[in-house]
């Protein structure tokens, strides 16, 4: 039936905001939100890193309310809670099941945080009703390492972000002084469960019936992409490990070299780092004038040459097509 960890949402601590309000009893958290599960879409997504998305989608679920409230935030209208829709656990649970049917390459939970315990429910749930693909935790890398152990066992992929280095800047535009150390502290936890990377690519037959899968470390996978990629792989695909996102803030560039030092100086090749250009500037964050404008390829390829330059293997970039491009979904209900 589901691990019952509702008791959580008691004098709410489940992120470093530690509210300490009753969310089973109708009071909103930092997040927004209280205990009642909230969510504004499910769907197949192409839009994430290629072993995550795969070519069939990642089944993506999209969960209202935040705990950053990021000034420039990308998802602005479900993390302030002004698109919602409420869903039981045990509907969660049968929404997983339908994204599975329709082959997508994973579960990716997208902002769980506040809503965990209902999660961790709906996914046991699930399990034993036959999910078997790969569960993905996108975050925004705000948490708590004790909580996260309530998911080990559970996520085989971490998808966190490491948004800020300067407490100043994290200040400024998420009011989270600590975030660069909280975060840290929740990335070791992460990288403790689920490992070195492991990738692996399902070889669909002609037929299309049956299935072979090759394993491969990150190595073999970097080796392959770059050489190898043929047709008849409908992958690689992630099938364990972390990927830290930065998704680099115009004139940020120093902060954004922090960032990318401090990941590799702690975990070297037991993480893929995300760099990103896809920053979009939102027309409620024009106060910052910094924000009103997009990341500057100049300043991406300095990000990505220094990444080269201090030794980093495992590393997902973005082309300039994507800096011209919004990655926002529209959030519809659709698949609720």
């Amino acid at each position: 039936m589901g691990k019952d960890l509702s008791f959580l949402y008691e004098n709410c601590e489940l992120c470093p905001r530690r509210c300490h309000v009753d969310r089973t009893k109708g009071q909103a958290g930092y997040c927004r939100e209280t205990s009642s599960l909230m969510a504004a879409r499910a769907s197949l997504h192409e839009w994430e890193e290629p072993c995550i998305s795969g070519t069939c989608g990642s089944g993506t679920v999209f969960f209202s309310g935040c705990n950053m409230g990021c000034v420039f935030c990308q998802n602005y209208e479900i993390a302030h809670a002004k698109v919602q829709k409420q869903i039981t656990s045990e509907h969660l649970s049968e929404i997983f099941l339908r994204l599975q049917d329709r082959n997508a390459s994973n579960i990716n939970l997208v902002t769980p945080t506040h809503f965990m315990p209902t999660i961790v429910n709906a996914l046991e749930r699930a399990r034993d009703n036959g999910l078997i693909i790969p569960v993905v935790y996108n975050t925004s890398g705000y948490e708590t390492a004790d909580k996260l152990k309530y998911l080990d066992g559970l996520i085989d992929i971490y998808l966190p972000d490491f948004k800020y280095f300067s407490s100043d800047i994290s200040k400024k535009y998420s009011n989270a002084t600590d975030y660069s150390k909280v975060c840290l502290g929740a990335i070791k936890e992460m990288v403790r469960q689920t490992g070195n990377p492991v990738f692996f690519a399902p070889k669909v037959q002609p037929s299309n019936i049956s299935c072979k899968e090759k394993t491969m470390t990150a190595d073999e996978y970097n080796d392959y992409v770059t050489d190898e990629l043929i047709d008849d792989y409908c992958g690689p695909l992630m099938k364990k490990g972390t990927i830290v996102r930065h998704m680099m803030l115009p004139g940020n560039l120093e902060d954004s070299k922090k960032i990318v030092f401090l990941l590799h100086e702690y975990f070297q090749d037991n993480i893929f780092i995300s760099l990103m250009n896809q920053y979009t500037p939102m027309p409620y964050a024009k106060e910052y004038k910094e924000l009103t404008r997009k990341v500057g390829s100049a300043e991406y390829e300095a990000l990505v040459d220094y990444a080269i330059e201090i030794g980093v293997n495992n590393a997902f970039i973005q082309g300039d097509e994507t800096a011209l491009d919004s990655f926002i979904p529209e959030f519809d209900f659709r698949g609720l």
